[in-house]
Order: C-alpha cells, then sequence, then structure tokens
C-alpha cells in the first residue's frame, strides 16, 4: 500500500473508532456526521484489506490488524499534530479545542469546578470535559490522547506516564449539624462509637483510614457503601453517620449544607492527590498549557494572569 495513495485522514478515523469504540461517538469527536465515517472506514477497510473491526454487542472490536496498527498509527499523528503545532504556535485565546481531564466523580467539586472557571476566563473558545476513567486503563488513555491529563491519588504507573504532586489534605469527620455525639472535641472513642459511610466504586473492602485505625488495634463500624460524596452528605444531612474524608472535599461539598467539620481523632493519612500526563505530550504547548491552568487551579489561583507561563 503506497502513502501516496491513502487519505491520511483515514487514520484519524480508525483512531478515533478505536478509542472511542464505535461509529457514533467516532462522529461526535471528530465533528463529523457517522455517514462519513462510516464511509471513511470502508476506504481504509479496502486499502488495508482487513475488516479492522467487528461489531460485538453495541461496540466495534479491533481485529488483530487493528491491534498491530493501532500504536503507529497514534505515533504518526500526534508527531503530526506536534509538528504543526510548533508551527502554529498555541495561542490559547483564540484557539478552538476541548481539552479532557480525567478525575474520580468525588473530584469533579474540588478540582473541575475551579478548572473551568479559570480556562473560561483565560480561553473562551476552548471547551472541557470531566471524564471517568478504569485506573487499569489510564496509562493507554493518556497515551492515546483520550485524556490530555489525569487527576489521582499515588498510582504505580510506567516511567512513560509523568506526574506532579499538586495537594495535600488532611482528614476530617463530617456529621450533620446538631449531632446528638458528635461536638468539637471528638475523641477517637466516640468516633468508634459512631456508625461511618465509606464512599467507594467498590463493593467491599477499607478505605486509608481503616489502615490506620487497624495499626493502633482499632477499627470502625462502616454500615453504608456508597459511589458519590453527594449521597453520602444527604444521608449525613437526614442521619446520625458520619463520613471520614479530606478536607478539601468536605469544604466543597459543604459549601450547600451546613455540616459540622472535625479534625481526625487520630492519625488518619493525609490525602495526596497528583497530576498525571504522558510523556508524549511532555511537549507539546496546548498540553503544557493546560498544565499550567490546572496546576493554578488546584493551587487556589483564581485568575490565569496568575499562572506563569515562562
Amino acid at each position: 500500500m503506497h502513502i501516496s495513495r491513502t487519505d491520511l485522514n483515514l487514520f484519524v478515523v480508525f483512531e478515533a473508532i478505536y478509542s472511542r469504540g464505535g461509529v457514533t461517538r467516532a462522529a461526535e469527536v471528530l465533528n463529523l456526521t457517522q455517514p462519513t465515517i462510516s464511509h471513511s472506514l470502508r476506504r481504509l477497510r479496502e486499502r488495508i484489506g482487513d475488516p479492522l473491526f467487528v461489531r460485538h454487542g453495541q461496540k466495534l472490536v479491533p481485529t488483530t490488524v487493528a491491534n498491530k496498527l493501532i500504536q503507529p498509527v497514534r505515533e504518526a499523528l500526534q508527531l503530526f499534530e506536534k509538528t504543526l503545532g510548533d508551527l502554529d504556535g498555541f495561542d490559547p485565546q483564540n484557539v478552538k479545542m476541548n481539552f479532557s481531564i480525567g478525575m474520580r466523580s468525588l473530584m469533579e467539586n474540588t478540582y473541575f469546578l475551579p478548572l473551568v472557571g479559570i480556562v473560561k476566563a483565560a480561553a473562551p473558545n476552548i471547551s472541557l470535559t470531566s471524564n471517568h476513567y478504569d485506573r487499569q486503563n489510564l496509562e493507554a488513555e493518556l497515551s492515546s490522547g483520550t485524556l490530555n491529563a489525569a487527576i489521582d491519588v499515588f498510582l504505580p504507573l510506567s516511567p512513560a506516564v509523568k506526574r506532579m504532586h499538586l495537594t495535600k489534605s488532611p482528614s476530617v469527620v463530617v456529621a450533620r449539624k446538631n449531632h446528638p455525639t458528635v461536638s468539637n472535641d471528638l475523641d477517637l472513642d466516640t468516633y468508634l462509637s459512631l456508625d461511618h459511610i465509606i464512599v467507594t466504586s467498590r463493593p467491599n473492602g477499607y478505605g486509608p483510614e481503616d489502615i490506620a485505625l487497624s495499626r493502633l488495634g482499632k477499627s470502625r463500624n462502616i454500615v453504608v457503601r456508597c459511589q458519590q460524596i453527594s449521597t453520602a452528605m444527604r444521608i449525613i444531612n437526614e442521619s446520625d453517620l458520619v463520613l471520614t474524608m479530606a478536607q478539601s472535599f468536605a469544604r466543597q461539598s459543604n459549601a450547600i449544607l451546613d455540616h459540622l467539620i472535625q479534625p481526625s481523632p487520630f492519625g488518619a493519612p493525609e490525602i495526596d492527590t497528583y497530576l498525571y500526563w504522558h510523556s508524549n505530550s511532555d511537549s507539546d504547548q496546548a498540553n503544557q498549557w493546560f498544565r499550567k491552568m490546572v496546576t493554578a487551579s488546584a493551587l487556589g489561583q483564581t485568575s490565569a494572569a496568575a499562572v506563569k507561563t515562562d
């Protein structure tokens, strides 16, 4: 197959279908119609001599040939993008593009809300997407550009993924106002006598505070597990249950519901968060700018002018 006879845009479509798992989502990402995506896929299939994707339920599953193609195709597309970007420069005030950042849903109030404010003030034509992701797939999503960056706790990833420490937050205990037991001097015995909520997507297991308690030979009574901090806050509001969480998350989530927030009565670990990005975008001007916006918003800077760009 001669490259001179091949439309390189077909590989852009190929990568989008591979990353998104279907024609519909690829069309949305590329801002093209579904018939256009289907036509491009048909042309590439003819050129490659392989179906590339086969339907499995609601998804298009890549063939062996597609799996062999995807990494070199991604590297080539990223090289083209970087080369053209370096020629044009990056002007955030005039460019129109979308940045996608991965984070857990419990982090959105703390990190995504201020990020939207600082980005829209600096670059009105840039759009933002907050995406949930499977931690096992984080490196692949950063490498492919599905995610431009991610915020999470410390994760053991390969050297290809770069990280920068963002914030450190102490653990606090949240209870409803006028709680019959919790007061301004919450001690460990009282804490252990209470019923607790844990916010997690896992069906079982414990949080970092339980590990700290186990070192003291103690344990707490977890009676409710839920997936959203907003749900936990509502439960707290209507019961005597308490929630142990990072102070930064508690303050943001407590903006509407006036709960009691007390220091942890034992050595509960501080919560560290990190910014992650892939090394293949380390020198990309757009990604560098976006990382500065994420850092500024996480550190509480309220305008793009506060961010050094040298």
